[in-house]
């Protein structure tokens, strides 16, 4: 499998020409840059000693493994013999993995985002010796252009500027990070109130309506990103608004998005998964790096797409997205990999990567991979005309000049459904299973000639948090689907996180991990501490996991996690969650993330967390500590509650009693999973499913004394639906149990 990063040739002794301190790290992304003519640095207090004593500025560059806009700046500038000598000479150098600091990059580029209005991979900042942010911005071309500088003549200006003015650089410095401060503040106040669900619900769901795409679904123009928090709120407000118009819109919205990404080229019809975003508004052209949180995020989707339509298109998808993770990302001792790049080297003796090398197709390459008769046709036709005609293949490529801005696309095709089996049948005179067939045989064996391709760089490196998000979607799909592998899978990487990613001398989270060399999980030297997001996403996967496997153990593990959280995150005074903690001096802004992004807000995340906890454990102060997080973002779901939509769904749950499904019974009994398959077929948000088998010795018996009294009906697995621990009447059939839980 290719390495991506740098191509530096070796010398002729057969060693590197240069290394640097990044040598010695273990993220993929610093190791790229390990043989940089830049004397880089990894962020730490090294570095900040050197811009000391040397009283040189310090020139930040952060990214990640699979960031095209890093790799180009690299080649162009990282490796460049003239700008590593500048950079040397007047600066000290260090490079950041966002996503193994996620705190560092937050800081960083909250200043480049007030500061020119954008922000972006790569980062490029420039702070004082004090680390406080004096200029900044994203990707710079090497050479002066004819709207912009180049960054060797950045590199230039700031050093002499900051020969010419230290102290009146240092003195702005001091005054932006005040404004920073000041900026990133925010508070509910003791008395305030959380904001009106059914008002607030009313305007997320009429800003998603009107920022929809009604052809091509989605919610803007383009560029297009999955937004998985959009499909979340979309199936929770229709099952609170089933019989209304706006309830049928909001799940035609999300069906109709998830079908078109699915024919999109944004799904990679070949290997599975889907790619980061569609660079055009028909999900056709995609940005070709695949990310493990998108993967997690939209197992989920597709399976809850199933579950509200019925339709077995989302399951299959679902499947497809879970083989991809299973195949491609998952990492022998359990746990699952960040990312594949999405550039490569089109050929094994190509010199230069390209985007998307190793997914896209010439007509000519199908023809001759795919020159099969078909002989059931009223046509003489190959296996290839019906498999371009399907996907929309064309002689010259069927990539338009303005998705290929770097003509790394011309000629080739990306793999859009253009026709359905259907039509495609009409038009070749075929049976439908005849061109299911055939495109099935198709699919493998583009499959297995691609195998054969140079890969794409592979980043083996295992963040807590998409971890978390990727259990969850193996547990919801396994209870959805009725596949206990996929239990299995998750219960594998949770058993993961314990052993490799938690202190339990601590009871923190480490926010990552790493392959070694010789395929053992290793550490880096100064193992990095978890994130809020590390937290809420892993206690979320945990709960979810509960739910689908009833060990009590990952219940447990969540509730200590939640404590943990409490201790670790928590501000007393103004409320809210802190995205790190206040061990690290060199951070110097503790922020709040205040909307979703790729990523749902840690916040929102936790707001749900701590009310299914409550419910599980019998702990109002958690229930109240969630209405705090919410109240806390008032100003922005009162105002813009589409940037938020999970926090949404946090007010949502709070405002609608949640259910807590009881099932009385022994876990393997055939009546016990004819009860639960019945809650995992429909659709019910706001719920916890828990499993009293009567072992009052057991987690939940002691934290849930109710439990107690619910006693088996005729012998029967039994049902109870409780609110408030007060619970229906009890039911022994799916039938009645279906009446409760949709009432």
């Amino acid at each position: 499998m290719a390495t991506g990063g740098s191509e530096e040739p070796p010398s002729s002794s057969g060693r590197k020409k240069h290394s640097n301190r990044l040598i010695h790290e273990k993220s993929p992304y610093l190791l790229q840059h390990a043989h940089n003519p830049v004397d880089w640095y990894p962020w730490g207090p090294e570095a900040f000693a050197k811009a000391k004593k040397e009283h040189k500025p310090i020139f930040l560059s952060v990214g990640y493994s699979t960031c095209h806009w890093c790799h180009v700046m690299e080649r162009e500038s990282f490796e460049n013999e003239e700008i590593g000598k500048i950079m040397n000479e007047s600066f000290v150098c260090i490079k950041v993995d966002r996503e193994e600091r996620p705190d560092v990059d937050k800081v960083y580029m909250a200043f480049v985002q007030a500061t020119t209005g954008g922000g972006g991979w790569p980062m490029s900042v420039w702070l004082t010796p004090d680390l406080k942010p004096f200029a900044g911005g994203t990707y710079f071309a090497p050479e002066d252009g004819s709207l912009r500088p180049g960054f060797k003549t950045v590199l230039k200006n700031v050093a002499d500027q900051w020969k010419r003015d230290r102290n009146g650089i240092i003195e702005r410095s001091n005054k932006i990070l005040t404004a920073l401060q000041k900026g990133v503040a925010m508070s509910s106040g003791r008395e305030a109130v959380p904001p009106s669900c059914p008002q607030v619900m009313e305007t997320c769901f009429q800003q998603l309506t009107n920022s929809y795409d009604d052809e091509y679904g989605g919610f803007r123009e383009s560029p297009k990103f999955p937004s998985p928090v959009n499909f979340n709120f979309l199936f929770r407000f229709w099952a609170l608004n089933k019989t209304s118009e706006k309830g049928a819109r909001a799940l035609e919205m999300a069906l109709h998005t998830l079908k078109m990404m699915a024919f999109g080229g944004i799904h990679d019809h070949i290997g599975q998964g889907f790619h980061r975003y569609s660079t055009d508004r028909h999900w056709h052209v995609p940005h070709f790096e695949k990310m493990l949180y998108d993967q997690g995020q939209l197992a989920v989707s597709y399976t809850e797409a199933y579950q509200t339509s019925g339709d077995k298109f989302f399951a299959d998808i679902a499947r497809d997205i879970l083989l991809y993770v299973s195949r491609d990302l998952s990492d022998e001792s359990g746990g699952f990999y960040s990312a594949e790049d999405a550039d490569s080297h089109p050929s094994a003796d190509s010199v230069e990567k390209k985007e998307g090398a190793f997914c896209v197709w010439t007509e000519q390459e199908i023809r001759e991979l795919l020159p099969d008769p078909v002989s059931d046709a009223t046509q003489t036709i190959t296996m290839a005309d019906v498999f371009a005609y399907y996907y929309g293949m064309k002689r010259n490529g069927n990539v338009e000049p303005a998705q290929d801005l770097h003509g790394e696309l011309k000629n080739k095709n990306v793999l859009i459904l253009r026709y359905s089996p259907q039509l495609t049948a009409v038009k070749f005179g075929l049976e439908v299973e005849k061109v299911k067939e055939i495109l099935s045989t198709c699919r493998n064996r583009l499959y297995e000639v691609r195998k054969s391709r140079p890969c794409p760089h592979l980043d083996s490196k295992m963040v807590a948090s998409w971890n978390g998000l990727m259990i969850s979607g193996f547990a919801r799909a396994g209870a959805v689907l009725g596949e206990k592998t996929y239990i299995l899978r998750a219960t594998k990487a949770a058993t993961f996180l314990k052993e490799h990613m938690f202190d339990s001398n601590t009871g923190r989270l480490l926010r990552s991990c790493y392959r070694g060399s010789e395929g053992v999980v290793e550490q880096g030297a100064s193992p990095i501490s978890g994130f809020l997001d590390d937290y809420a996403f892993v206690i979320r996967s945990l709960i979810d996991l509960y739910e689908a496997s009833f060990e009590e153990q990952w219940l447990e593990w969540a509730v200590k996690l939640q404590e943990k959280q409490d201790e670790l995150f928590w501000d007393a005074k103004e409320f809210g969650y802190f995205t790190d903690d206040a061990n690290d001096a060199s951070v110097l802004l503790r922020l709040k993330e205040d909307q979703d992004g790729a990523e749902p807000s840690g916040n929102a995340v936790a707001a749900s967390n701590l009310v299914r906890l409550a419910n599980f454990t019998n702990r109002p102060d958690w229930t109240i500590r969630s209405k705090q997080i919410v109240t806390t973002f008032e100003k922005l779901l009162n105002g813009i509650p589409m940037a938020l939509p999970e926090m949404v769904i946090g007010l949502m749950t709070q405002y609608h009693p949640l259910k807590q499904v009881v099932i009385r019974g022994e876990l393997e009994a055939p009546d016990t999973l004819e009860l639960i398959q019945c809650i995992n077929a429909h659709f019910v948000p706001n719920k916890i499913l828990l499993l009293a088998d009567g072992n009052s010795e057991s987690f939940l018996y002691q934290t849930l004394p109710f439990l107690s009294t619910l006693e088996l009906k005729d012998g029967k697995a039994t049902a109870y639906v409780c609110q408030n621990f007060s619970c229906s009447l009890p039911v022994t059939t799916a039938a009645e149990l279906k009446t409760l839980l949709l009432k």
